[in-house]
Formats: structure tokens, C-alpha cells, sequence
């Protein structure tokens, strides 16, 4: 059993905890996961590191409530448990050879974009961090990224904070304006980085592009987390949760991965809502 020792809301749908597993802590690094069970009937699910403290033992997971688990965990207090929470998982983040980096995070993908962030300032990087939401409700880890970029820019759909428009803009404006970047690390929604992939193209910078979100069992034995690479003119087959969960971008075939995605959506949405009626019928 794992304690929670800290909980906090981000946004209305977004909720971090800090949960007390010091063996995780003490070897989890950037871009690695953890696979939790709620409760000992529940499903297994995998999350991002957002940080970790090795001092404390705490680790940082932060959390979109989308189907029933997240639905349940969303429902834990400070000084409850979880009944598993097993890493650090994946394969760490790249950070050698890259003193110039532009991190680009959207909506819930902040949150596996800020200790990638967190990790080249500590290593001395220059970090241009670029993040975007749909709109100001939904924005969140603002004053952490401040912290861990030399220059941010914040982006909404529809121009209720800062900047109108999407990641790609201030990304497009930065490169035809001659900046240089050792590399371009996107995290969010398939179909920005999509697009934050196609714009940076031109320009021949680097692209990694963490392929979290596809993922469910986290251990390849499920196979839903494929990805179709194309590599030297071959297609191959790579799993995020053991082979990444970074890739380069320029070989994902994200057309593909975003329709195999669509797949599981009314399951989800199925889930979560009898996973609520569920609740009320507790709390009643």
C-alpha cells in the first residue's frame, strides 16, 4: 500500500498527488513511468513521473480524469492509499548533447513536459518552453514552468490568457526567425505533435516526440501502445511503453496512431460514467 501525502487540483479535470514510494523515487529520472492499481479489483494503469523527491521518497504524478481508474483515484484524500505503484518504467529522456532545447507541452501533456523541462535547467541547458491549453480554465504548472525555462510562452485556443492560437505559431515564428535548437522535445495530444513535427520539418531541427499517452497495460504484453516507425524505408513495429516512450518524430506514422486511438474512446467514456454512478450511489 502507498500513502498519499499531498494532493492538489490543477484544473477542474486535472489533479496532482504526491505519493510516498521512496525505492521509486530514488532511481525515477525524466520521462519514466509508473504502472498504480487503486485497489486490489482495479485495473493497472500507467502515469508519468511529474517529479519525485528523493529526500522525502515522494513521488508526483499528476492526472486527467478520462475513464473509470482515474474517475476512483480522482476520489482518494491526502492520508489514504493506493494499492500498487511499481517503477520507475520507460526509458529516460536523451539529454546528452543538448545545450539548446525547446520543450512543447499541451493541455494535460504539461505535466510530462515540466520535469523534461526541470531536467536540462538543472543540467545547465538554455530551455524555450512553449505550452497551450484551450483556454485559460484549463491551464496549469504556469509558475513551475516559469521556473524551469530561461523563456516561456503561453498559448490558448481562444485568447482568454496570453497568446491566441497554437504551439506551432510561436514555434514557426521563432524558426524563421533564425533561432537554433539542439532539439524540439513535444509532449501532448497526438495531433499536436503532429503538427509540431510537420513544422519543424523544414528546418531540419530534431524532433522527440514522448508517446505517453497511447499507452494502457505499460508492460508490451497488451499491444495496444504499438507504433508503426518508418525506419531507412521499412515499416517497424515499436511499443511505447518498452521501446520508449520517446521517439523520433519525423519516423511516426501519427495518422495511424491516431486512428487506432479512436478505438477505445466510447469504452472509456462507458466507464467513466458508470464508474461516477457508482460513487454517487456510495456517497448516498
Amino acid at each position: 500500500m502507498f500513502k498519499i501525502v499531498k494532493r492538489r487540483s490543477l484544473n477542474p479535470t486535472v489533479t496532482e498527488l504526491q505519493i510516498e514510494a521512496p525505492l521509486v523515487a530514488k532511481k525515477a529520472k525524466a520521462g519514466q513511468f509508473i504502472i498504480l492499481r487503486v485497489n486490489s479489483e482495479g485495473e493497472r494503469i500507467p502515469l508519468t513521473i511529474a517529479g519525485c523527491d528523493k529526500e522525502k521518497g515522494t513521488v508526483k504524478i499528476i492526472f486527467q480524469v478520462v475513464g473509470a481508474t482515474t474517475e476512483l483515484l480522482n476520489h482518494k484524500k491526502e492520508g489514504e492509499y493506493i494499492e500498487d505503484f511499481v517503477g520507475p518504467l520507460g526509458m529516460p529522456t536523451k539529454t546528452d548533447g543538448i545545450k539548446d532545447v525547446c520543450i512543447i507541452g499541451g493541455g494535460a501533456g504539461c505535466a510530462i513536459a515540466l520535469p523534461v523541462a526541470e531536467e536540462f535547467k538543472k543540467l545547465g541547458a538554455n530551455v524555450t518552453s512553449i505550452i497551450g491549453f484551450r483556454n485559460k480554465d484549463l491551464l496549469i504548472l504556469e509558475k513551475e514552468f516559469e521556473e524551469a525555462s530561461n523563456e516561456l510562452v503561453v498559448v490558448t485556443d481562444d485568447g482568454s490568457y496570453k497568446r491566441q492560437g497554437n504551439v506551432t505559431m510561436p514555434l514557426k515564428e521563432m524558426l524563421d526567425a533564425g533561432r537554433h535548437f539542439d532539439a524540439i522535445i513535444t509532449i501532448g495530444p497526438l495531433i499536436m505533435m503532429k503538427f509540431v513535427t510537420l513544422t519543424a520539418k523544414p528546418f531540419n531541427v530534431p524532433v522527440i516526440a514522448s508517446m505517453n499517452s497511447i499507452m494502457i497495460d505499460g508492460t508490451g504484453m497488451c499491444g495496444c501502445c504499438r507504433l508503426t516507425l518508418n525506419q531507412d524505408g521499412k515499416r517497424v513495429t515499436k511499443f511505447a511503453c518498452v521501446d520508449g516512450p520517446d521517439f523520433n518524430a519525423y519516423e511516426i506514422d501519427f495518422d495511424e496512431a491516431m486512428s487506432r486511438s479512436r478505438i477505445y474512446f466510447e469504452f472509456e467514456r462507458k466507464a467513466h460514467e458508470e464508474t461516477c454512478n457508482l460513487l454517487k450511489k456510495e456517497v448516498a
